[in-house]
């Protein structure tokens, strides 16, 4: 018989988690679905830096946040700002005020993971489609040919979600960015140059357009994002499985840049991973309808130059698991309700979002950014 659940959550990345983290400590279990086949299946990208009053919000709710103070990373709050000549223009110390610290993305994922009970997540389990049955549930495909129905579906299966479309048309757009991610591993041994430049935290060297964003990581590596405007298309000209050929052709686009910012590319360690940047529309919303919801990227995929996807989708989980506990019986009404209060959330974030991408990505660049962090 096709299994049947009163809340089901589509996808396990932290909003989806953390919503099941919240209603776990009140008492209600309700599982997880995610298309990877284990927990350590694939990586899970670089620091985060988490906000006191959204993503640490969430963490209290969810009784995990003195677990979460004590694996941050130390001093990951500072931040540089080059030119293209590599010289500094602005730069911050850890103030170790605690607003916004910096954790691996992994180990935040780790610990909402081992907060939950065993089996909560049913891994291996891709969703292929989605649909109302007309009774009220609906019923959710997988790809190895089972499915199961639900009574409240919870899309939080991120930016190319199979739930949105029971919701909106609305798909991502092609931001103009486009990434490519690179790691210089045990940097302050092998690779001191760059480890001196980066410092101990985030760390921007821009200039027309375009740019280099790193950041230090727990492991003492350094993770790389050159990121520049350029067609969609413009990725796939590169061949990224010839590691040397792709560094030269991302360097080409940075030929007047002074030579320490350049050789970040050229000694960078191991494979380089193409991403292109996508966006919803900003200020998005739809009709509210019973039975479905969405949260994290999958409600509000913006940029990242604002820092803020993420602890959105953090507090997106704790605030849906607030309204369901606050309307037992009555999901719709908690659903409209959190939603209502997640697009004006979203539709400001957004906002953020573009702005910041605006003023990293500039002619005049990095003058706009410094200035935002300047106060002018």
């Amino acid at each position: 018989m096709t299994p049947h659940y009163s809340t089901a959550i589509v996808g396990g990345g932290l909003g989806g988690l953390m919503l099941a983290r919240v209603l776990h400590v009140n008492g209600i279990d309700v599982p997880v679905f995610d298309l990877d086949a284990a927990a350590g299946a694939r990586g899970q990208g670089g620091m985060l830096d988490i906000h006191d009053d959204t993503g640490q919000e969430a963490l209290r709710r969810a009784h995990l946040h003195a677990e979460f103070l004590a694996r941050v990373h130390p001093g990951g709050q500072a931040l540089r700002v080059l030119d293209r000549r590599a010289a500094v223009v602005h730069e911050e110390a850890d103030d170790a005020d605690g607003t916004r610290p910096e954790i691996d993305r992994g180990d935040l994922r780790e610990l909402l993971l081992g907060s939950l009970p065993d089996g909560a997540v049913r891994w291996g389990a891709k969703v292929t489609g989605a649909h109302p049955r007309g009774d009220g549930r609906y019923e959710v495909t997988l790809a190895d040919g089972s499915a199961f129905t639900t009574d409240l579906l919870i899309g939080a299966d991120g930016a190319w979600s199979r739930i949105r479309p029971l919701l909106t048309d609305a798909r991502p757009a092609y931001s103009g960015i486009s990434f490519v991610e690179l790691d210089l591993e045990d940097a302050d041994r092998r690779h001191p140059e760059a480890a001196a430049l980066v410092g101990g935290g985030m760390f921007f060297a821009l200039g027309d357009d375009k740019g280099f964003l790193a950041h230090r990581e727990t492991d003492g590596s350094i993770h790389l994002y050159v990121a520049l405007r350029a067609e969609e298309a413009w990725l796939s000209t590169v061949d990224f499985t010839d590691a040397d050929a792709a560094k030269r052709a991302v360097l080409e686009h940075f030929a007047d840049w002074d030579g320490a910012l350049r050789r970040m590319v050229a000694d960078a360690d191991g494979p380089l991973t193409p991403r292109h940047i996508h966006a919803l529309p900003a200020g998005l919303t739809w009709e509210s309808r019973p039975g479905v919801t969405l949260l994290g990227d999958a409600a509000h995929l913006m940029s990242p130059f604002a820092g803020e996807g993420a602890n959105l989708a953090l507090f997106d989980g704790a605030e849906l698991a607030r309204h369901l506990l606050a309307h037992p019986g009555d999901a719709f009404a908690a659903v409209r309700a959190y939603e209502q209060e997640m697009f004006a959330r979203a539709a400001v974030t957004a906002a953020e979002s573009a702005r910041a991408l605006d003023l990293i990505f500039h002619p005049q660049a990095p003058a706009p950014l410094v200035d935002m962090f300047r106060g002018r």
